[in-house]
């Protein structure tokens, strides 16, 4: 058996609502022969004759009474799904959203943040996930409804990105620390002895290309995954931290902070999302809560 025509669905309703052909041909802009043919498929559909003949005009048969109460809603229903969304009221938004970050976003912006939710919406609540690699299977599959990070090779293609801030990186010593006093020269830098950050356990980065550029290099003593892991060496011996400045802020309380005698050029964290989620409303709206607050 085929499937049916579901645009028999308006017609019938026209047809019911009408109880003419021609009243209902002028309500969905047809021809009256067009409707008649219409009203035959209906008939061939259903089993029933529908609409019978009586003096001047048509009556229902019962099983037309039947599906009026059916059909009705079932057409409003229909037509309500294929408009656009109605306006986001987010006041009355209860949801859950998981945003994947490095460390140092929590701990710079996640109090701002979560502020602005809560005043906004205060059904909403946020899951915070660690960024371990750049992996955009997440936002694909929708485990993560954000993300942030630097777009990158990596970055899946299809994925839509709006820049969040600059960011550039700066070296982090211990209060005390022999870089504390003096210009820091470049050959001073590299002279020093360094915690290098790779998430995959690789220490070369775009400090390692510069200072190889000068034919110098870094004595990497240890090798971390993360900014606070870097940052608490640093805080506890006489290792030097290279990290991003922006996104570590708070991470650097006590800590002394020198720019690095290198050319490296700024980079900007942004904030990534799969693009099926354009057009849903409250996630629309804490894009723009993420955006604002980082500025």
């Amino acid at each position: 058996m085929s499937d049916p025509d579901l645009n028999l669905l308006l017609t019938l309703d026209a047809l019911l609502a009408e109880g003419s052909v021609t009243g209902a041909a002028r309500r969905l802009s047809l021809s009256p022969s067009a409707m008649s043919r219409s009203l035959a498929r209906l008939r061939e559909a259903t089993g029933d004759p529908l609409l019978v003949r009586a003096a001047r005009g048509l009556v229902a048969s019962p099983r037309a009474l039947e599906l009026r109460e059916r059909i009705g809603p079932l057409v409003q229903e229909a037509q309500a799904a294929l408009r656009p969304a109605a306006a986001l009221n987010v006041a009355k938004v209860e949801r859950e959203f998981t945003l994947r970050t490095r460390e140092g976003f929590v701990e710079n912006f996640g109090a701002a943040l979560l502020a602005r939710v809560a005043a906004e919406a205060p059904g909403v609540r946020l899951r915070f996930l660690p960024k371990q690699d750049r992996d955009s299977t997440p936002l694909r599959d929708g485990r993560v409804d954000l993300e942030t990070g630097v777009v990158g090779s990596t970055t899946g293609p299809e994925l839509r990105t709006q820049a969040l801030f600059r960011d550039r990186f700066v070296a982090v010593v211990r209060q005390g620390h022999g870089l504390a006093s003096g210009k820091l020269t470049v050959k001073r830098y590299a002279a020093g002895r360094h915690v290098a950050i790779s998430r995959r356990g690789t220490a070369a980065g775009p400090v390692d290309k510069a200072l190889s550029a000068l034919n110098l290099a870094r004595d990497i003593v240890v090798t971390v995954t993360g900014f606070s892991e870097a940052l608490a060496l640093a805080r506890g011996t006489d290792l030097i931290a290279t990290v991003p400045e922006r996104h570590t802020g708070h991470l650097r309380d006590g800590l002394l902070t020198v720019d690095l005698p290198l050319a490296l050029e700024p980079f900007t964290v942004s904030l990534l999302w799969h693009p099926r989620m354009d057009g849903d409303a409250a996630h629309r709206w804490l894009r723009g809560c993420v955006r604002e607050v980082c500025e």
